[in-house]
């Protein structure tokens, strides 16, 4: 049976879009083949995002995806719509959808939406007036979010202050370099942190070092356990503020304990731990200067005694006796439940402690503690020191000896009134802790050396020279 020549035409004619989700036909449109222009065939390509190598011959495209611009209507010569040169198809389904491509002209509307039906587009057009409405929305609505995140991190920041200054920790008074000053004895909150950054370091050998030294004693356990519970009451950076609080305003273990809501036990740890890990990181640090560094501080007050390398003092500290025979014997005292000792104390004239020696009983001399203390073999011929009345320690060293006992003889000498007041500016810096103002209480006697020691050295960090020039 032959087919009819009027349908086998139809059916033989019969071309289809190439473009992904296009379904339309040569029934209700017309069709272009790719240009030859090797250039323009790659962007249409592109555009269309087909494979160069499935593009043959008869691969055609549907006007549908050109604007009207683009587009030659049919005339009776040409039989059928044709391409403007240079022409490119632009109008697909993912675009749209996407909003990067504009409507056709108001020419085209109707045949845009009968692409959009075909062609099943996403996008649905708005008037302008819907636009706006929209944009509006929106904007209101990035607006509201934006608000609503400002109220939480405004609610977020109140919250924490409150809880800051219900706790006495170090940032509840950050913002106060005056508060700083009086429980730490660091002149501001930036001095202070600039101090805690160059220890920070070594905080996690404090632990190794306290559980040595239990360990020794056979509380391994219990220190451990100690840590443990100290660790989830306290930062680190407040246990070093508590430990300041402690040396500065001299506060007693039962009191830091209320302030800083935690047991007496654990105030009583970190006390011994700041203590032993203050000790061994600025007592590994060498403290004594040159002569050369001394000269290059040296204050005008000091003019009449340029060779001037260090000011001597003694320090007595008063405790609480032990019950212990042995510490008894080397600490004697005219009272049954106290003794006093000695330690002497080495400044520079600009103000920096470059000697601490160990404390001692309160029966040595000072003559006695000068030899003790060891700080003679640091002097030498061209170097001088100056110490106030009582000291009589001309035959015990090689270098001069100022006496500050001359200064009383001339109570009109402004230079030498000036060089007293400083003299004693510079002692009070070390006497400046009320700790030892008062008398330590028994649990600290067996470490009261070395919190002295630490207490001298904190100094040098606390304060600044006391004079302008610096050293280059």
């Amino acid at each position: 049976m032959s087919i009819p020549k009027k349908i086998f035409k139809t059916e033989q004619f019969q071309r289809h879009c190439c473009v992904p989700f296009c379904s339309a036909s040569s029934k209700c449109n017309s069709f272009h083949s790719f240009p030859t222009d090797s250039d323009l065939r790659k962007q249409w390509l592109i555009n269309i995002r087909r494979d160069p190598h499935t593009v043959t011959a008869h691969t055609k495209v549907c006007s549908r995806h050109f604007t009207s611009d683009q587009l030659i209507e049919p005339t009776s010569l040409t039989g059928g719509r044709r391409l403007v040169k240079g022409a490119v198809p632009t109008l697909f389904e993912w675009n749209i959808c996407e909003g990067k491509t504009e409507p056709p002209p108001p020419l085209q509307v109707q045949e845009w939406h009968s692409l959009q039906k075909d062609h099943n587009y996403c996008f649905t057009p708005f008037s302008p007036a819907k636009k706006r409405s929209s944009s509006s929305k929106l904007d209101k609505s990035i607006s509201a979010t934006e608000d609503q995140s400002k109220y939480l991190k405004n609610l977020r920041k109140n919250i924490w202050e409150q809880c800051i200054q219900q706790e006495f920790c170090l940032q509840r008074f950050a913002g106060s370099d005056e508060d700083i000053q009086f429980y730490t004895r660091f002149p501001s909150y930036k001095h202070l942190m600039a101090f805690w950054f160059l220890i920070e370091p070594w905080i996690h050998k404090m632990v190794s070092m306290s559980k040595a030294k239990l360990a020794a004693q056979g509380n391994e356990e219990m220190m451990i356990s100690a840590l443990s519970s100290k660790r989830q009451h306290l930062q680190p950076v407040d246990e070093f503020f508590l430990f300041l609080v402690f040396l500065s305003l001299g506060m007693k273990e039962r009191d830091l304990a209320i302030r800083f809501s935690t047991h007496q036990s654990i105030v009583s740890h970190i006390i011994s731990m700041w203590t032993n890990f203050l000790f061994t990181v600025l007592g590994s640090q060498c403290i004594w200067l040159t002569r050369q560094k001394v000269q290059a501080y040296l204050p005008e007050e000091f003019k009449d005694f340029p060779d001037t390398q260090v000011i001597l003092d003694c320090t007595e500290l008063k405790c609480q006796m032990p019950s212990s025979p042995l510490p008894q014997r080397d600490m004697n005292s005219s009272h049954r439940s106290l003794c006093t000792m000695r330690a002497l104390v080495g400044i520079a004239p600009h103000g920096a402690v470059t000697f601490v020696s160990d404390l001692y009983r309160d029966s040595f001399s000072n003559r006695e503690l000068f030899k003790r203390s060891g700080i003679a073999e640091n002097l030498t011929e061209d170097m001088a020191v100056m110490v106030n009345k009582g000291f009589l320690i001309r035959d015990c060293c090689e270098c001069k000896v100022y006496s500050l006992s001359f200064l009383s003889k001339h109570p009109g000498d402004q230079a030498s009134a000036r060089l007293k007041m400083h003299v004693e500016q510079i002692i009070g810096r070390v006497k400046q802790n009320k700790l030892f103002h008062g008398i330590v209480s028994l649990s600290q006697a067996y470490s009261i050396n070395q919190l002295f020691v630490v207490a001298c050295l904190l100094s040098n960090y606390q304060n600044t020279a006391l004079v302008k020039k610096v050293v280059h």
